[in-house]
């Protein structure tokens, strides 16, 4: 029985929590009686409706930090927790958080090194466990799944581990970010109060999203497009409120709206229905944003930082994200040239179809059957 760890998507962590369930759920379709599933279930958890009930489940009941650290600290003391998955032939670690056992293979997958490369981008304590916890989770994985070939590479330049443990498997957008229907779109935007003309950025609020600097190309845009706004779809973050005040000192309270987590079913209409995608990061892992809004008939412009290039390829257009005039620049060309938007929009749309969660789970099977021939 191979086991995979589902607890981000059983506490719906934003993009950890997606990444875990669409790809254990692709598992289980394409070869179900391999697979059975551990989680956390912690004080709050909910085992998410689409996957399947009857599938061979085991689970622990601890707050989230004592957790980690009992993980770590299993780590560090090599001890095995295999008491809590009998009969494991493998064991996938889908988040930053590898389960020690004895005897049993162990995939691990990366998704970022933002402690590594922005320790100022996260709050302390999270900064010393991931910079204690990461590099000894990638020495005793027996492979490492990255998200990106950037990713890869910041694996082999931090922690100095061998290339060839680590496999590179791009993720994928989920099935219900299609092109949706005029009247669809009409109907979010009446639902959603969502402006006549507006940018949107998918992701949660956190400083490497480089919001403050969107926020100064917006206010340079709206001197030639005054009924310019912004739309923000995705959960708080981290270490924003810099950025809610920034929203008041600019000026731009009227300008700029934060849906908050927006459900599945709604989120095509509410990035078909912008002007333009932006993602402005600094850094990414992998940046599934730009696939969703491709994916959702979008143009996106995106930052050329990390892997946004690898996952947009030609299909995006690209800015330097710590450069406002280019970003703007960018902006405003997309927003006024219809012919560009529409051979992006085209592009786009195919580059997304290059993406599945099917090719993902047929290529993350390889590396454990690789393992397991061992």
């Amino acid at each position: 029985m191979i086991y995979v760890d589902i607890s981000a998507a059983v506490h719906a962590r934003a993009g950890l929590g997606r990444y875990s369930e669409k790809l254990a759920q692709a598992l289980i379709e394409a070869q179900p009686e391999r697979f059975g599933l551990f989680y956390n279930r912690g004080r709050d958890g909910r085992f998410p409706p689409s996957l399947p009930t009857q599938i061979p489940q085991k689970s622990v009941q601890w707050g989230y930090k004592p957790w980690r650290m009992a993980v770590l600290l299993g780590q560090m003391g090599r001890l095995g927790f295999n008491r809590l998955i009998p009969n494991a032939e493998l064991f996938h670690a889908t988040e930053h958080l590898l389960l020690p056992l004895r005897g049993v293979p162990t995939v691990l997958t990366i998704h970022d090194l933002i402690p590594q490369l922005f320790p100022a981008y996260h709050k302390k304590l999270n900064y010393w466990y991931l910079n204690v916890a990461m590099p000894l989770y990638c020495r005793r994985a027996d492979a490492i799944v990255a998200v990106s070939q950037a990713t890869r590479q910041d694996i082999v330049t931090q922690f100095g581990i061998d290339p060839a443990k680590i496999h590179v498997v791009h993720e994928a957008p989920a099935s219900h970010f299609q092109p949706v229907s005029p009247a669809r779109v009409t109907q979010i935007k009446q639902t959603y109060d969502l402006p006549d003309r507006y940018l949107v950025h998918l992701s949660t609020i956190e400083p490497r999203k480089n919001l403050n600097r969107l926020l100064d190309a917006l206010k340079a845009l709206r001197q030639t497009l005054p009924n310019l706004s912004l739309v923000l779809a995705g959960g708080k973050g981290w270490l924003y409120d810099d950025f809610f005040a920034k929203i008041e000192t600019d000026g731009l309270q009227d300008a700029v709206k934060v849906l908050g987590w927006v459900p599945d079913e709604d989120l095509p209409a509410v990035l078909a229905g912008a002007a333009l995608g932006v993602q402005p990061s600094l850094y990414e892992g992998f940046g599934l944003p730009i696939l969703e809004q491709m994916a959702s008939g979008q143009v996106v412009a995106a930052s050329n930082a990390g892997p946004h290039p690898e996952v947009g390829g030609n299909a995006a257009a690209y800015f330097d994200p710590r450069n406002v005039e280019k970003m703007t620049a960018v902006i405003h060309r997309l927003l006024t040239d219809k012919e560009e938007y529409q051979h992006r929009q085209q592009l786009g749309l195919a580059h997304a179809q290059k993406f599945s969660w099917e090719r993902t789970a047929q290529e993350t099977i390889a590396i454990y059957d690789q393992l397991l021939k061992k």
